[in-house]
């Protein structure tokens, strides 16, 4: 086992990994263990009781959070006409159609988050390959597929958040920055989950969150009891 680090130590000391503490005062542990000279991301790790390989268990959407994610998102939108221009108005970064579908293709994407109208999905779907892996491929259900441009934009750069469901069950995001206030944190941290357990699927069966985590980039993990976390549905730890 390799010799942690004298920082790695430092964040370490005071948290029991066996414990799940009620969610304020886990929030406050990450807040004074997050000591980089950056400002670190705080995350959230959650275990879900869904085997994603079967389509009636996937979990997957969108939540805006309410103190947004404190990152800058560069946002992408194929879109033609009134609607690129809708999309433009509303503060996207990179607005195109067959110009921007060969951009991607060359291995441009100058953005973070990526929206299309629905008669440019024949186009983008042929970019599969390149979007798909990176999480950017625009989905009806996560309402990145929409007419709506100019909301759909707005809610990217304010703070919507897409969660998805990988292997063995485990879905991480992004719930803010340590700079946050605690209160603001817990706030970020409750809508997420709630939007979450909102998400489950039919085909879930027995204890649908297990566990729950939150972490900063460079900080120790800390669980939470997910009681506190404010939604329905039960849980174990």
């Amino acid at each position: 086992m390799p010799k942690l680090g004298k920082r790695t130590t430092k964040a370490r000391e005071g948290v029991d990994p066996a414990k799940a503490y009620p969610l304020a005062e886990a929030v406050k542990m990450v807040k004074e263990r997050a000591k980089a000279k950056f400002d670190e991301t705080v995350e959230i790790a959650m275990n879900l009781g869904v085997d994603p390989k079967h389509a009636d268990q996937m979990v997957r959407g969108v939540v805006v959070l309410p103190n947004g994610t404190g990152r800058t998102q560069r946002v992408g939108v194929f879109a033609r006409g009134a609607k690129a221009d809708e999309a433009k108005a509303a503060g996207a970064d990179v607005v195109g159609a067959e110009d921007l579908v060969e951009k991607v293709n060359a291995g441009q994407i100058d953005f973070d988050r990526c929206i299309a109208t629905p008669d440019m999905m024949g186009l983008v779907g042929r970019l599969g390959k390149v979007l798909g892996p990176r999480g950017l491929m625009p989905n009806p259900r996560v309402g990145t597929v929409t007419m709506d441009v100019a909301n759909a934009v707005k809610g990217a750069k304010g703070g919507s958040v897409e969660f998805r469901v990988e292997k063995a069950g485990i879905l991480q995001a992004g719930v803010g920055k340590a700079s946050f206030s605690e209160d603001k944190l817990v706030e970020n941290i409750k809508a997420f989950a709630d939007a979450v357990q909102k998400a489950k699927p039919q085909g879930s069966k027995g204890t649908y969150i297990n566990r729950v985590a939150i972490s900063s980039t460079m900080g120790p993990g800390i669980k939470i009891d997910p009681s506190t976390l404010g939604i329905g549905g039960g849980a174990q730890q």
